[in-house]
Order: structure tokens, then C-alpha cells, then sequence
């Protein structure tokens, strides 16, 4: 009976170590933007969402675009007008991803983080693997806001759509609904139950999220549109802007027919600003 009480004691004390590791994972806050013009109101509401001190400070990181003067001036521009926090940004490359500590510091330690838009897999290419990949996790961990616009989006999930089809060239992507065709790779994973993606509504990208759907059927597709983002907190995630999220998930019976993706019975939902849905 001792041996049993001791091994039912270890095991609650597991569980309890487990459950408090879970809740420190989650203090901080996305703010997942689909992209396109950021309106004054939309970038006070996310100032608001990272809840500054006077001194905190906020570090952009451009590293995902070819013009990172012309993108963080930009940004740098709005957030000056919605708060007085100090502005700082870092371009990294590779080597100074795991090698300009001082950069890295201040990321991690930075309360409001704002990765820009540009192309996803050469943000990626710097960061992956890197002190950098770790510190961003560690902000996250610690309660800082990380916002994304377009590209910026579309790395935070764990699974990230690059924006390629197999086999096809921009002019002609994406334009039938098949299996194993949406070309993905790792993001951050900041988001672990579900993929990101951007200009959804305006550009129709429904053939490519629902052939991503099809390859990864336990995920939920979330499909942000411009000027429009979802402010995640825990699993619960509220949408903000001028637009709308498409959310599908859970299809049945998935199957490919000559390369062509098939299921049934997939929940597709529709959120506009204010309304909120839980992550699995």
C-alpha cells in the first residue's frame, strides 16, 4: 500500500509540474496579421494588446523583406504615432542569428516584437535553428506580444505555408484542389494546432487551404485576411480589423483519386472584429 501511495503521490506531483509548465508556456500574446494597410485604430489596438510599461521597447525584425530600411520605417512610423516606447530593429543575418548575443538579448527581452512581411522562407532561412529561434520562444514564454503582417504571418505556425506549389510556377499555382501540392516547411510554431494564411479572402486562396487541409487533416486552416489579424491568448483567439477569418477543419473520410484531395463534413466557420474561437 506505502509503495502504491508513493508512486500515486509522484505521479500528481508529475502532473501538477506539467500543468504549471503548460500555463508558463502561454503568457505571452500573437497578434497574427493577414497583411495589407494597418489603419490608425488597428495599430493602437495592437500597442494596446502588448500592454507596455514606459519602459519597455519594441524591436522589429525585417528580415523577411528586401527593402528592411523602407519596412521598418514604415512600421516604426505607425507604432511612434500609437506609443512614445523606444523603436529598435535588428536585420539579422545567419551568423549574427546565433552569434550577435547583444542582438539576441535584447530580442528576448524586448516586450512587443514585430516580425514584417515580405517572403516567409528568408526569414526562416535566418532564424531556423538558431539562439535567435530560442530567444523569440523565450519572449514568448516570458509574456511578450509578437506581431507578424503577411510573411510575419505565415511563420508563426509550426507547419508554414512557403507560398509554392509543386511543380508549378507563381502564374499558374494553385489551380485545382490536390494532395501533396501545397509545398510547406517549419515556421516558428508559435502555433502548434494550426496553419496560417494570409491575404486569405482578397486573393482566394481557398484552393490552397483546402489542399492543405487535405494533407494535414488533425490541423485547424486559418485563412487571415488584409487588414484583419487574430490576437491569440492561450487557445482562444479574437478577431481584429476591418475584414474577416475563415477557419476550416476536422474533414472525414480524407483520400486522394488521381491526385485529387477528397473528404467530407469539414467545419468551415466565418469570424469578423470582436468574435472570438478556440484553438484545438
Amino acid at each position: 500500500m506505502k509503495t502504491y501511495l508513493n508512486k500515486k503521490s509522484a505521479l500528481l506531483t508529475a502532473l501538477l509540474f506539467a500543468t504549471m509548465f503548460s500555463f508558463a508556456q502561454n503568457k505571452g500574446t500573437l497578434f497574427i496579421i493577414g497583411g495589407g494597410d494597418r489603419s490608425p485604430a488597428f495599430v493602437k489596438q495592437m500597442v494596446e494588446t502588448a500592454k507596455m510599461k514606459p519602459s519597455d521597447y519594441i524591436v522589429v525584425l525585417p528580415m523577411a523583406t528586401s527593402i528592411p530600411e523602407e519596412s521598418v520605417a514604415y512600421i516604426s512610423g505607425q507604432l511612434s504615432v500609437a506609443c512614445n516606447n523606444k523603436i529598435t530593429s535588428f536585420n539579422f543575418t545567419k551568423a549574427q542569428a546565433d552569434n550577435q548575443q547583444s542582438w539576441i538579448d535584447s530580442v528576448k527581452n524586448a516586450r512587443f516584437i514585430f516580425i514584417t512581411g515580405g517572403d516567409q522562407n528568408k526569414f526562416m532561412a535566418v532564424v531556423r535553428g538558431t539562439k535567435l529561434y530560442e530567444a523569440l520562444h523565450q519572449a514568448f514564454r516570458n509574456g511578450s506580444t509578437i506581431a507578424g503582417t503577411s510573411a510575419g504571418a505565415a511563420v508563426m505556425s509550426q507547419i508554414m505555408i512557403t507560398g509554392e506549389e509543386k511543380g508549378k510556377s507563381d502564374r499558374d499555382s494553385f489551380r485545382e484542389i490536390k494532395s501533396n501540392s501545397v509545398i510547406t516547411s517549419s515556421g516558428m510554431g508559435f502555433l502548434t494546432a494550426a496553419i496560417i494564411d494570409q491575404h486569405f479572402i482578397i486573393r482566394s486562396r481557398y484552393n490552397r487551404l483546402l489542399s492543405t487541409l487535405a494533407d494535414h487533416p488533425d490541423k485547424m486552416l486559418i485563412g487571415i485576411d488584409e487588414a484583419t489579424a487574430i490576437i491569440v491568448t492561450g487557445k482562444k483567439a479574437t478577431v481584429a480589423g476591418e475584414s474577416q477569418v475563415v477557419v476550416v477543419s476536422k474533414p472525414k473520410r480524407v483520400k486522394t483519386t488521381q491526385g485529387k484531395a477528397t473528404f467530407k463534413n469539414a467545419t468551415i466557420s466565418l469570424f469578423s472584429a470582436g468574435e472570438s474561437f478556440e484553438l484545438k
